[in-house]
């Protein structure tokens, strides 16, 4: 399937400076059914000219996931660039105790990173079937040729489509490049040319309508923006010193904007590259959420505090009240805007228990808590019986406990790649709430099955050394977002202690079943060591 066939005809008309496209909603309100007073009508800008309508991009992009899937994750931009920011911190890396910085001209500790041979290892040459979608560039599409009559009845009906030179990928937006260069391996490769541009994207393109998303427990909005990208929008619930009340259970836990962030960075260090795109934001509630949603229930659940700050809740399970209403400062508030993943209509997804799920009980007690032996049995079951899928596990296991999250009822792959593919890492918002406890049960999928890819265990390995220091690296990287600093400094030595524990537990596998038993070859060869089985 092309994804391109209804966006490229637009991006004809958008290049020829056509006006006829309509603001985009996620909502299924019609364009001119907003009745008066509780949204004001938009005025266009030069820039929407020509851009499609929303129905006809809104299919290229879902966050949302499968209905029996249940995921319950939950602008006035700060004037200090953070590219600035970034290059401050190339000029100073911490010294041995950690509590001062000293100057080291043009010193990246990612970039060091990122330049190991850890990092440069190559996957198998893309087939069409290693890609999301087969995307033929050659090939220029024409409204009167997609057979898609949305095309045709926006504005002028007997508006033609001139041609405007070849449209090429580089001139896709962002997020639909993103997309595009989904694979079998990977969200995105690690020197994805659009990443950066995609992350500016999630920051600094406008707003131009906003929903709550259904179902999960939590309040969370869809954001559309002016190129037609969309992204999760979870806001500010807690302050960077706050840590979860030891009284809370982890499934009524507070979701966490910066949790999000610090999760994308996080993963990206530890080179899953399994956590869509996210860029911390600091949103004009009035200007970009109130005046451009045309979802009533959201609208109607705005008010003005006492301390004359803008608020609203919305519907959601948990802490939608006034009691739990989220204010600004006046009317300003941060969040994480997490790149939507292509809908399920083209890029269907495919919604897994996970195995070491919790009971969600206040009493109960799930079977792998009681059952020392429970990774026998998954070991024998599709399909974590063949294939990489256990070894995943284990990686999402390390990659939770690093954060301390314990939410991972639900995993998601993607379909057409079957069983041998990766785990999405999403809905990382409950991470990062206790920075002084470090929840030991996370692990038990690793201490009960001892088994990991050589890759991460050598790249765990290199991020204890103090050249590779892991907070030193989470640091300098969440440097480079707009809501820096996104994690305070007891939450990055908490990751360093708990990495230290990660490979105390490796240890412990490889003295009872010897390193051969434990560490699964990895980089060597080609698919078919990939692809070993995950259990002896």
């Amino acid at each position: 399937m092309h994804i391109m066939i209804d966006l490229l005809p637009k991006l004809e008309k958008r290049a020829a400076g056509a006006d006829s496209a309509d603001g985009g909603c996620q909502c299924a309100h019609s364009p001119g059914g907003e009745s008066q007073g509780w949204g004001k009508q938009r005025a266009r800008t030069a820039a929407e000219v020509g851009w499609p309508n929303k129905h006809t991009l809104r299919i290229l992009q879902d966050f949302s996931n499968e209905p029996s899937s249940n995921l319950t994750s939950h602008s006035l931009e700060k004037i200090t660039a953070a590219g600035d920011r970034a290059e401050s911190f190339r000029r100073t890396r911490p010294d041995a105790s950690g509590g001062r910085t000293f100057p080291v001209h043009g010193v990246s500790g990612l970039a060091d990173l990122f330049e190991h041979p850890l990092y440069k290892i190559d996957f198998p040459p893309l087939t069409d079937d290693d890609t999301l979608f087969n995307v033929n560039t050659d090939i220029r599409f024409y409204p009167r040729g997609t057979g898609n009559q949305d095309w045709h009845n926006e504005g002028n009906e007997e508006e033609e489509f001139p041609p405007t030179g070849e449209v090429t990928a580089e001139s896709y937006p962002n997020w639909l490049r993103f997309h595009i260069g989904i694979n079998r391996y990977e969200l995105y490769s690690r020197h994805s040319l659009v990443l950066d541009s995609l992350l500016k994207d999630l920051v600094t393109q406008r707003i131009t309508s906003v929903a709550m998303k259904s179902g999960g427990t939590q309040l969370k909005l869809i954001m559309t923006f002016q190129n037609y990208g969309q992204a999760l929008f979870k806001p500010m619930k807690q302050t960077r010193e706050q840590e979860t009340p030891p009284d809370f259970f982890y499934f009524s836990d507070f979701e966490r904007h910066n949790a999000e962030i610090a999760a994308f960075h996080l993963d990206r260090i530890l080179d899953f590259r399994r956590v869509p795109p996210v860029a911390g934001r600091l949103v004009n509630m009035t200007r970009e959420i109130r005046d451009v949603t045309r979802d009533k229930k959201l609208w109607r659940t705005f008010f003005i505090s006492p301390a004359n700050n803008v608020c609203f809740y919305g519907e959601c399970s948990y802490y939608c009240s006034t009691e739990h209403a989220l204010c600004g400062k006046p009317d300003q508030i941060e969040g994480s805007l997490a790149a939507f993943l292509p809908d399920l209509a083209l890029a269907k997804r495919k919604t897994w228990r996970n195995p070491w799920r919790r009971s969600y009980h206040k009493r109960k007690k799930a079977e792998w808590e009681v059952d020392p032996d429970y990774c026998d049995e998954v070991k024998q079951t599709p399909p974590y019986d063949r294939g990489t899928r256990l070894l995943d596990i284990m990686d999402m296991t390390i990659f939770d406990f690093l954060m301390g999250n314990m939410d991972r009822h639900h995993y998601e792959t993607f379909e057409k790649f079957g069983n041998d593919t990766f785990i999405i890492h999403l809905d990382n918002g409950r991470g990062f709430g206790k920075h002084s406890h470090d929840e030991l049960s996370i692990l038990v999928p690793l201490s009960q099955c001892c088994r990991l890819k050589k890759s991460t265990y050598l790249r765990l390995q290199l991020l204890a050394k103090e050249e590779y220091q892991l907070s030193s690296l989470m640091e300098e990287s969440l440097l480079r977002d707009r809501l820096s600093p996104v994690l305070i400094q007891p939450h990055l030595k908490a990751m360093d202690r708990r990495l230290r524990l990660v490979l105390q537990v490796l240890a412990g596998c490889i003295e009872k079943e010897g390193y051969s038993s434990v560490v699964e070859e990895d980089l060597v060869g080609d698919t078919t060591t990939h692809r070993s089985p995950g259990h002896r």
